[in-house]
Parts: structure tokens; C-alpha cells; sequence
């Protein structure tokens, strides 16, 4: 089955997640379990898990993944904000598997001016601070590289998971189109993709990834800037998609979009991609 969806909101409770996620004609979706900008997290109750787990079984829209706040930055050299930034990660997992919900993904973060060398020993050494539940997988973004961002390139996220002192058992993957093609992975060719895909098997392990964050990218090939635009619309273009989406390794794994949130919207573009599935 080709499990498509996005991310919705879960205002009102966390179970109108999954009517809003079946408005856009998606059967698998992406939310965050608190502000994306802020630090709180509040843990859902028994009815809450009850009402959700329900309509997510009755209506077959899974697998679900909980996405990080945008202000946790495991590289950073400032003790203060790892810790906030690691018990914000911990709540959000420990939110995630009270709903059973079985993928948490979140962006490894930026050194600022530490060095790249010692932002990856601190997302590794925080992430073995986590107390991982054995039905959550944590999973590392790949990142599109402005700045001092880290996670740009396979090796890294790769290194991250090796120095973890984790395994894959608990660790994988999320991969951004958007951010890949924007940090210099070019996937517009069979033959370009087919390289991406051999790096990948080489560096992490196909089966390590887990989810795929579907996005075009509003500017150029190697440009490491993270704008999202419309499937098709944007500079990785149609083929690109399809190419990507149909890919004989990638095409079982549940795909969200987090496209722009516009007079197009999710439904626009989930069904555009439906057509482009063989």
C-alpha cells in the first residue's frame, strides 16, 4: 500500500489528527505534541491515547510519527540549552509511545561555531542520555546545511548514530527531499537517484530509514537554503518525484508532506503525487 500523508494539526485533542489527515486524503500522518516553537509538552491522558488509538485503527491511517520542536539543538556547545533541549526530546518520545505511536523524528541541530567535528560528539552524547521505549524509534533529519547546521550529508547522520553508543535497534533515519537535494543530493535522473541510493546503502543502511519527508525545494540544487514548496512546482520538479516515489527501495516507506499551507494544501498535493505512482 502506498502509505501518503502529512502533517496535520491536533488542535482540539490529539485525536482530530486523524479526521483532519483523512480530509486530506492521506493514510499515514505527522504532529507535533506540543508548540513547535516553544518547550512545552503536555503528556495525553488515557482517553486521549483511547479515542486516538481508535480512530487510527477504524480508519487504517497509520504509521503515525511525532515530529520535534524546532528549538531543540543536541550540537550546541551551551550546556543550558542541550538540557533543555533533552528533556524536551524526553517528553516528546515519552508522549509518543503513551499513543503508541512509533517514529519520533527531530533536526540534529547546529554547532554554531563549536566545529562540526564537536557538534557531532555532542548530538551523539546526548542522544545516549535518552531513555529510548522500545516502541519509539528515534529518528535523525537530514538537514539542507545553511550555517552550522549538522546532518547534511549521510556520513554525518551515520556518525551521529555510531557515536551514540545506540544502535540502529533504537536510532534510524528521516529523509527530507527539500533538504537533500538543497545540501547537494541530486535525485532528477534514474541515474542520479540510483547514486543517492548507493550512498545511502553505503553510509546508513536502506533499512535504517524509516520515514520520508516529501517537499520541493523553492530554491536551487546545492543551494543548503530549507524552503518547502509544492510537489512539481518547485526546483526538483515533477520527474524528480516520481522518479523518487516509485523508487523499487524507497516505495514502502510511509511518506508525509510538510508542503506550505496555502489555497493549494495538503490535498493538492497528496493527490498529485497519487497520480504519479505506478
Amino acid at each position: 500500500m502506498f502509505r501518503l500523508g502529512a502533517h496535520v494539526s491536533i488542535s482540539g485533542g490529539i485525536h482530530k489528527a486523524v479526521s483532519r489527515e483523512e480530509e486530506t486524503g492521506g493514510n499515514c500522518g505527522q504532529i507535533f505534541v506540543g508548540s513547535p516553537r516553544g518547550w512545552k509538552v503536555r503528556q495525553p491522558d488515557k482517553e486521549e491515547v483511547k479515542n486516538f488509538r481508535r480512530l487510527v485503527e477504524q480508519k487504517n491511517i497509520k504509521p503515525w510519527i511525532v515530529h520535534s520542536t524546532y528549538l531543540i539543538n543536541l550540537a550546541t556547545p551551551k550546556d543550558g540549552l542541550a538540557e533543555k533541549s533533552l528533556n524536551c526530546m524526553q517528553s516528546e518520545i515519552d508522549a509518543a509511545s503513551k499513543l503508541r505511536i512509533p517514529y519520533y523524528v527531530f533536526h540534529p541541530g547546529a554547532h554554531t561555531g563549536a566545529g562540526a567535528d564537536e557538534g557531532i560528539k555532542n548530538i551523539a552524547s546526548r542522544l545516549s542520555k535518552l531513555d529510548i521505549p522500545e516502541n519509539v524509534k528515534v529518528l535523525l533529519e537530514n538537514t539542507a546545511g545553511k550555517g552550522t547546521t549538522l546532518g547534511k550529508t549521510f556520513e554525518e547522520l551515520s556518525e551521529m548514530v555510531e557515536l551514540s553508543g545506540y544502535s540502529y535497534e533504537e536510532l534510524g533515519v528521516c529523509l527530507d527531499t527539500c533538504h537533500m537535494y538543497s545540501a547537494g543530493y541530486d535525485f532528477s535522473t534514474e541515474k542520479k537517484l540510483e547514486d543517492l541510493i548507493r550512498e545511502l546503502e553505503d553510509r546508513v543502511g536502506i533499512e535504517n530509514v524509516h520515514f520520508l519527508h516529501l517537499n520541493d525545494s523553492k530554491y536551487s540544487y546545492g543551494s543548503e537554503k530549507d524552503e518547502h514548496e509544492h510537489i512539481g512546482e518547485g526546483k526538483i520538479g515533477e520527474e524528480g518525484f516520481r522518479l523518487f516515489i516509485n523508487h523499487e527501495k524507497l516505495r514502502q516507506k510511509p511518506m508525509v508532506l510538510e508542503t506550505p499551507v496555502d489555497d493549494k494544501g495538503f490535498a493538492w498535493n497528496i493527490e498529485k503525487l497519487k497520480k504519479m505512482r505506478d
